[in-house]
């Protein structure tokens, strides 16, 4: 994958299913907070989950979808401190220590745009160290706007100014792509395969990313 590095300034990175392999929140969201809430209700797993199933389509792509303090009031749960008991599962993709570093050697902003709700990025920040790697590093809870508007990319721009023309940003949201082209940013790159546990993704309309070291020229 060739790209002229010299017309990139800032570089605009995902956290979750991009410096960070997406077998944690899968697993999370999708078996261990199921159980554990049916554990702590006397109501099977199955149960749980068609439960928690309405409450995921009620939010999907609004700020709430990624608020844990919303997932913890509406389940009366701390979804935190079950986090906590998975975070063996928190990894970093391969090859990103070392694409951030080459960023560096580039001369490349190094900043981290993420959906996580702020207590979550904590999280794995303590666990993974990645933030050693980046320059600045937001939250759209800073904003109040998920990643999927276009209020996110305006608010971002006024405290992190940003050329959207000499702007690269790696997602694997297909959706916040689209956002953030809608937007006007011009380097966009998906990723191929967010979950090592998954098969990849289907093509999009997005250029994928396999693996960063394809991105080290």
């Amino acid at each position: 994958m060739k790209i002229d590095w010299n017309n990139v300034d800032t570089v605009l990175l995902d956290m979750d299913g991009t410096l960070l392999d997406l077998h944690f929140d899968n697993h999370f969201w999708l078996e261990h907070l199921p159980q554990r809430y049916a554990d702590h209700n006397g109501i099977t797993r199955d149960q749980a989950f068609e439960k928690m199933i309405v409450l995921f389509q009620k939010t999907k792509g609004s700020l709430n979808w990624y608020c844990l303090d919303y997932w913890s009031d509406a389940l009366s749960i701390d979804i935190v401190a079950l986090k906590l008991e998975v975070k063996h599962l928190v990894q970093i993709r391969p090859f990103v220590t070392e694409f951030l570093v080459f960023l560096q050697q580039k001369n490349c902003n190094r900043v981290l745009a993420t959906n996580a709700h702020r207590s979550g990025l904590e999280l794995k920040l303590a666990i993974t160290n990645i933030d050693n790697g980046l320059d600045e590093i937001y939250s759209s809870h800073d904003f109040g706007h998920p990643k999927e508007s276009q209020l996110f990319w305006q608010a971002l721009n006024d405290v992190q100014p940003f050329d959207p023309a000499r702007t690269m940003l790696i997602d694997d949201n297909q959706s916040v792509l689209q956002s953030a082209r809608t937007y006007g940013i011009k380097h966009l790159l998906s990723i191929a395969q967010p979950d090592s546990q998954k098969p990849p993704q289907p093509d999009g309309e997005f250029v994928a990313v396999e693996c960063f070291n394809n991105l080290i020229t």
